[in-house]
């Protein structure tokens, strides 16, 4: 596999009044996850994309880490380092913005 983790981040977009991950942050989050992995060299093992419907949409924005399949929720600007430190660095997932399986 060429990455060691990959992340996922909903960028979907739906028909109000239907919550969506696009408009809830969903852009401004991979921005943010693509520029602070690069910061840490991390882009090189890893990879954070934006994507569609991952059908999580009352959790919104919402995310997955492969190849775990942590799915996240909720997840705000404000949490991109605790998710990149605990989780992709560390292999700890963020149990407070973790969804149930």
């Amino acid at each position: 596999m060429k990455y060691e983790k990959h992340v996922f981040i909903c960028t979907n977009d739906k028909v109000a009044p239907k919550k969506c991950c696009g408009s809830e942050r969903g852009m401004i989050l991979v921005d943010l996850f693509k520029e602070k992995m690069k910061e840490k060299g991390l882009n090189k093992t890893m990879r954070a994309q934006k994507t569609g419907c991952l059908d999580v949409c009352a959790f919104g924005p919402g995310m997955v880490v492969y190849p775990e399949g942590v799915f996240y929720g909720n997840v705000t600007p404000e949490d991109v380092d605790e998710i990149i430190e605990s989780h992709l660095e560390n292999g700890i997932p963020v149990e407070r913005l973790r969804l149930p399986e």
